[in-house]
């Protein structure tokens, strides 16, 4: 039986380091990412080690419950966890970067946030985001009925909704007043109307289990209403979110680039000797070492507690697609490097060749990202 959603047995010790509680689920991440690569499946296993750990408190404040991780420890957790299973780090991830911006909420004293944290920490409830599929232009409509919403729509790239608790989601709703608007909600799973679909098959990430949820005229009370934002705009508050997500999922693929890099690189120890495996090696390397600047520089930005900044947030999207091209070009090279073992089902490398391509699918997506600097410099020039 799943370990998920279950009472922790025991206060978290917040002496114990985030380095330790990864060694302690490290064999398990390693021993259950390939079966579940292969079959399809959700890391569940996985997804226990990392509760029963503490791990996935680790966003809550101490005083709530939690290890009082901010975007930093989180962005290096996933970086960890993405060396012995990429889908884990992925699928937790979001998880991490909902809590993270919850505590920021917290920190401000808004109506829901200090409820959903202590849940976290105390029933282990797992939060399921919904926002790399919406972003500035959700799917689904929001429809006014009395002390609430209905919506409906069919929202892509929900991981680990299989065992979620609750939605961090987005509706649009045309307001008589306002004219076209974002809706931030939170709809467990449980609500009436609400479906998670069995069709995760996909080239990479394939233990996430980021199935389609379908909402069928589902009721949201007033109170689940977490935002009422401008439709079709990188607003402040999605500015925040972004700054403090996308660092945390960038963790992950750096983590999975690094993890094809060590395995290719001890799969050439023999014949290290041949210039043209010293070169891939090298370029490797600095391709990894500028991501990882580019990952720290970003996450220097956006510090433990950050103001809403676009500049902010573009900063973090140019970090994100260097780590999504560098993760790429490593992935490949490691697979030059390591030659024709690398071509088959179950190489290490092989996994990290597939997973490092969803890295392109979040938002922005490396094109855009251009598109959003260009328009920082060009709106400061003019």
């Amino acid at each position: 039986m799943t370990t998920l959603q279950q009472p922790q047995t025991r206060p978290l010790d917040p002496s114990v380091s985030l380095d330790e509680r990864v060694a302690q689920v490290a064999p398990v991440l390693a021993r259950h990412a390939g079966p579940h690569d292969v079959e399809g499946t959700f890391v569940s296993e996985s997804l226990d080690a990392l509760h029963d750990a503490g791990l996935l408190a680790a966003a809550v404040p101490v005083e709530l419950g939690g290890l009082g991780a901010g975007p930093r420890q989180l962005a290096e957790l996933q970086r960890r966890l993405a060396h012995h299973c990429g889908s884990t780090a992925l699928a937790s991830s979001m998880h991490q970067h909902v809590v993270c911006f919850t505590a920021w909420r917290h920190r401000r004293g808004m109506p829901g946030a200090e409820a959903t944290l202590r849940r976290v920490a105390e029933e282990g409830i797992l939060l399921v985001s919904t926002g790399g599929g919406d972003w500035t232009h959700p799917q689904g409509e929001a429809v006014r009925v009395e002390g609430g919403f209905r919506v409906s729509a069919r929202k892509r790239f929900a991981s680990q909704s299989s065992v979620g608790t609750v939605m961090s989601t987005m509706f649009a709703y045309d307001d008589p007043e306002q004219g076209r608007r974002v809706l931030n909600l939170a709809v467990p799973f449980a609500s009436e109307g609400v479906k998670v679909l069995d069709n995760w098959d996909t080239l990479g990430m394939r233990g996430t289990a980021s199935n389609d949820i379908v909402f069928e005229d589902v009721f949201v009370p007033d109170e689940r209403v977490l935002a009422n934002r401008p439709y079709g705009v990188i607003d402040p508050p999605l500015q925040v979110i972004g700054s403090i997500a996308f660092p945390i999922i960038s963790g992950a693929y750096l983590g999975v680039a690094e993890a094809a890099f060590t395995a290719a690189v001890e799969s050439v120890r023999h014949r290290s000797g041949n210039p043209t495996v010293r070169r891939q090696v090298g370029l490797m390397k600095h391709r990894l070492q500028v991501a990882r600047w580019a990952l720290d520089g970003a996450l220097d930005l956006v510090g433990d507690d950050p103001a809403p900044s676009i500049d902010t947030l573009t900063s973090v999207m140019l970090a994100k697609r260097e780590i999504a091209l560098a993760g790429i070009e490593v992935c490949d090279i490691a697979m030059e490097v390591t030659g024709g073992a690398s071509f088959f089902r179950g190489s290490v490398v092989e996994r990290c060749y597939r997973d490092i391509r969803a890295a392109k699918f979040h938002p922005t997506t490396p094109e855009e990202t251009l598109l959003l600097a260009a328009q920082q410099v060009l709106a400061a020039e003019e």
